[in-house]
């Protein structure tokens, strides 16, 4: 990540509009054994207090990088139940990452989030449709197949 990603000029600019990073070496103790880093880059969202709200491990470019911590700002917001700050973050996956791999999981997300804000379960349904639509095969549309239930 240091030679590609981080370097990247789009990346650096989110990162310091949006994040406040802090680099941890994976032998630095107790911070490794706290957060169960085995493997490196481990990439946290923490909020405010320390509270983990995603964790991934493994190398991503650049243009999968920016989605990624889209997605992990989103679901903090998603967690404090501030829907419509999660929703801001996942359409803009959707709008300016269409092609991120992070796309099933923020449609996944924006239903759920639309579903909690509102009460209606006709957000969940549309996911699950969109999400059989464009992406069959992925996780995200396996878990919300039981909406497709919905009425």
């Amino acid at each position: 990540m240091d030679a590609v990603t981080y370097p990247d000029d789009a990346v650096i600019t989110f990162i310091n509009r949006n994040l406040v990073p802090l680099r941890i070496p994976s032998d630095r103790q107790p911070l490794a054994d706290e957060y169960e880093v085995a493997w490196t880059p481990a990439l946290f969202i923490l909020d405010q207090e320390g509270h983990t709200h995603q964790a991934t491990v493994g190398f991503f470019s650049p243009e999968e990088f920016i989605p990624s911590l889209l997605l992990g700002i989103g679901n903090m917001y998603f967690h404090k139940d501030d829907f419509t700050k999660a929703l801001d973050h996942y359409a803009a996956i959707l709008a300016d990452h269409a092609d991120s791999d992070a796309v099933p999981e923020a449609l996944f997300h924006t239903g759920v989030a639309r579903y909690k804000s509102s009460g209606d379960p006709k957000p969940l349904k549309e996911a699950y449709q969109e999400l059989a639509k464009e992406f069959p095969e992925s996780t995200w549309t396996k878990r919300a197949y039981p909406y497709r239930l919905i009425q």
